[in-house]
């Protein structure tokens, strides 16, 4: 039997899951019959899920609570609380635990915070700290700390200056390097920015070097962390303004692909000889994505790594995009019907991708195509209350 937990929204955040759900299927029939089974532990809004790498301890962001919780499993189809709820922030939205299982990062949206929270033998929560706060890069005190920015200006205006002509927009260079625009001096497409310039840390994503990179997306910002009992701020990279970077996934060739909610679009990051990372590649998520009506969500890959998938809510799509080259290369593939409202986020499993409605409460699952790994068919679908988050049960 295939067993998925779910996260949701509660009464506390407009929703109506009661704690963390059991999704589940029968083996060999399963994805047909996966079917909302109840709530397998009460909590308030556990909107993000996360699991530990090496014990039967699933971690929930309580956003409401601004807390993170830990729950063993005790039982089939039920979780138990591990300990304290520990406190980190306003809107927490966000875990990624290490691979090692030594300690998690937690990002929250409401107050921009980033937060190391230590992992016992157990599994249990330990002490948190947070990571130095964010500083607007377009905003009055952006000149903090130039030595550990990557500005994206810079970048764009030393390929300007390699190709002979002046600085314009990078949005621009990176199209004409992608082929995308065949028309001359094509204007740059509108970017709809955030209501204000205000921190909001919003996921974390653990590199092949064992730095740890975070988003901000109102402050259109990737930071670099190294690790430790702390978490030390290495680099950042500036992407354009307004763009508004959400989530991550880390490429098998260690090339970092971020979706951004307002602009549409995914950036491809790379590390070079000297561990800092800069902005190598851009592409619209899908030629019908809509600035301003669509707002991407959730970024998954392929087992291999040739497909990215895009959760598009507005439009209520995915959006897929092949990987070409050494991992460097993205551009769009298919866009498919998400079978729900508001696609929050999805998860990649047995050759299908499970997609969370969190406004219709629903879970659809979507055929891949073998060969292609193009979404198809909408194969299922099943109710589950508000659902934010999709994680498969050890």
């Amino acid at each position: 039997m295939t067993q998925f937990w779910v996260g949701g929204y509660g009464t506390d955040m407009d929703g109506s899951a009661g704690g963390i759900g059991l999704f589940e299927g029968d083996e060999g029939r399963e994805p047909a019959t996966l079917a909302y089974r109840g709530t397998a532990a009460a909590a308030a809004s556990p909107s993000w899920l996360g699991q530990h790498p090496s014990l039967d301890v699933v971690y929930a962001a309580l956003e409401g609570a601004g807390t993170v919780q830990a729950f063993v499993r005790n039982g089939e189809s039920s979780l138990a609380p591990l300990g304290d709820p520990v406190e980190t922030g306003a809107g927490v939205c966000h875990l990624a635990v290490a691979p090692g299982g030594g300690y998690l990062v937690a990002s929250c949206y409401g107050d921009g915070r980033v937060v190391r929270i230590g992992l016992d033998a157990g599994g249990r929560l330990g002490a948190a700290s947070a990571g130095d706060a964010a500083i607007d890069p377009y905003g009055a005190g952006a000149g903090a700390d130039q030595s550990k920015t990557v500005d994206f200006a810079e970048v764009f205006a030393s390929l300007a200056e390699s190709q002979n002509e002046a600085p314009r927009s990078g949005l621009l260079l990176f199209d004409e390097a992608l082929g995308l625009n065949a028309a001359p001096e094509p204007e740059p497409k509108p970017v709809v920015d955030a209501p204000s310039r205000t921190s909001h840390a919003h996921a974390a994503a653990f590199l092949p070097d064992g730095r740890i990179a975070t988003t901000d997306l109102g402050f259109d910002l990737v930071r670099i962390w190294r690790p430790g009992s702390a978490l030390v701020l290495d680099h950042q990279i500036v992407l354009p303004h307004g763009v508004g970077p959400r989530h991550m996934v880390v490429h098998p060739s260690g090339h970092l692909h971020v979706v951004t909610e307002y602009s549409c679009e995914v950036f491809t990051l790379a590390a070079g000889a000297d561990g800092r990372w800069t902005l190598v590649a851009a592409t619209t998520v899908s030629p019908a994505a809509q600035v301003g009506v669509d707002y991407p969500s959730e970024l998954s890959r392929s087992r291999d790594g040739e497909t990215l998938y895009a959760g598009v809510r507005g439009s209520n799509t995915i959006a897929a995009l092949r990987v070409r080259g050494a991992g460097e290369t993205v551009e769009p593939l298919a866009l498919a019907d998400a079978g729900v409202d508001w696609p929050r986020h999805h998860l990649v499993h047995d050759g299908a991708l499970l997609v969370a409605g969190q406004r219709s409460d629903q879970i659809s699952v979507l055929d891949l195509d073998e060969r292609t790994g193009v979404p198809r068919s909408i194969r299922h679908r099943a109710a589950a209350p508000s659902p934010s988050s999709i994680l498969l049960a050890r």
